[in-house]
């Protein structure tokens, strides 16, 4: 579960749905092609003994095809190999059967996605001067469309390609952008925020707290002068500056009181807490309490309260997830939060240390876990395997009863 942001910033969105449909149209295109050819070659020459090669090849030729999307985009060593192996597959077809030639029309295709711009123009040249040949040696006589006609079809593929394609670069450099500003707006916010909860709590803290303990201090004082000749005086001062630290008392738990999670005001327990929490419309979060609920500290329910926000938000942004679950385990001397997602995961296990440790790190949202985790003495750990979600789990030790 990456980190977490005041403002979701969700991540890029999916191939444009054009590019989606020029490849499906392609693919299918490919296929009726050499399906076609195939039906072709066998009414035209029927029971030659190249029919079972032709046969051999085009099933090969098909399942090479099939493969395709499997390896990815990127120019890779496997992408570059099977290319290699359904152009040279497609030009012993054309060899054979040089009706097998427009098929090369879903290759050009294939090629300008896979090899870098210079190299895809070069092999979709290749390509068009070999479906010329052959489309010459089925013609009987000369005819100046087949001469124009294949690179006029090369060309305005390219072109389309190549045009879809600086469009959904200029797409993906837009999202970057915005992405990138939204980030940084939340940042600045979160800044704004931190200040001005700063300056509030600096002047409820000069207007209460250091007020009562500069009149505590000048009352003991005025005591101390006054205690041996007048002691009477010295009492009275001494009863006022006890009234005024009581009342200090009293203000200093209030702001601790406003500092805590609105969610366990009003006397609210951590488990009706975590049981009200969701992580968004598309995802279903369940709770589970195991274990006889036992009195929490307020800093350990604050902290497993944090935890528990900060992780689901994770889930929601980052994990795909559609379910997620928080259990809630009372374990005699410890408290265990789990939250687990049915999510993508991520490629390796993390897991922490006492401290806290061993996540990657990530942003904001892991640090603070671990830091929450640390200050309380207890254990964070992060468990993923690819394909079958993560699981968060912060282990705190509880003092025993007496």
């Amino acid at each position: 579960m990456p980190p977490t942001e005041e403002h979701p910033v969700h991540p890029a969105p999916p191939p444009r749905d054009d590019t989606r449909t020029l490849t499906t149209v392609a693919h299918t295109a490919f296929f009726l092609l050499l399906g076609a050819s195939v039906v072709r070659f066998l009414l035209r020459h029927p029971g030659e003994p190249r029919t079972p090669w032709i046969i051999a090849l085009s099933i090969t030729l098909a399942l090479l095809y099939v493969l395709g999307p499997a390896l990815g985009a990127a120019p890779t060593a496997r992408r570059l190999l099977w290319l290699g192996l359904v152009v040279t597959t497609w030009v012993i077809l054309v060899v054979l059967a040089p009706s097998f030639a427009w098929c090369a029309v879903p290759l050009f295709f294939t090629a300008l996605r896979t090899l870098p711009p210079r190299a895809a123009v070069v092999l979709v040249a290749l390509l068009t001067a070999f479906v010329v040949i052959a489309q010459l040696q089925l013609s009987k006589s000369f005819d100046p469309n087949l001469l124009l006609a294949p690179p006029a079809v090369a060309a305005l593929a390219t072109a389309v390609f190549v045009h879809m394609e600086r469009q959904a670069q200029a797409q993906r450099t837009l999202i970057d952008d915005l992405i990138r500003t939204r980030r940084e707006l939340a940042a600045t916010e979160r800044r704004e925020g931190t200040l001005a909860e700063r300056q509030r709590l600096s002047m409820e803290i000069h207007d209460t707290l250091a007020q009562n303990l500069s009149s505590q201090q000048m009352l003991l004082q005025a005591a101390d002068r006054t205690w041996d000749t007048d002691p009477g005086t010295a009492r009275a001062h001494v009863r006022t500056a006890t009234g005024i630290a009581a009342h200090g008392l009293a203000e200093a738990r209030r702001l601790v009181h406003d500092l805590a999670p609105p969610e366990l005001a009003d006397g609210a327990g951590l488990p009706e807490a975590l049981r009200s929490l969701d992580a968004g419309p598309d995802i279903e979060v369940r709770f589970h309490l195991e274990g006889t609920p036992a009195p929490l500290p307020d800093r350990v329910q604050s902290a497993l309260l944090r935890i528990a926000q900060g992780a689901l938000a994770n889930v929601r942004e980052h994990s795909g997830a559609r379910t997620a679950a928080l259990t809630l385990s009372f374990l005699g001397d410890q408290v265990v939060l789990d939250i687990a997602d049915d999510g993508h995961g991520f490629t390796e296990p993390r897991s922490g240390t006492r401290s806290g440790t061993g996540a990657d790190g990530r942003g904001h949202g892991l640090p603070a876990m671990r830091a929450r985790v640390r200050q309380l003495g207890g254990t964070l750990t992060i468990e993923s395997t690819p394909g079958e979600g993560t699981v968060l789990s912060a282990a705190i030790p509880l003092e025993p009863a007496p």
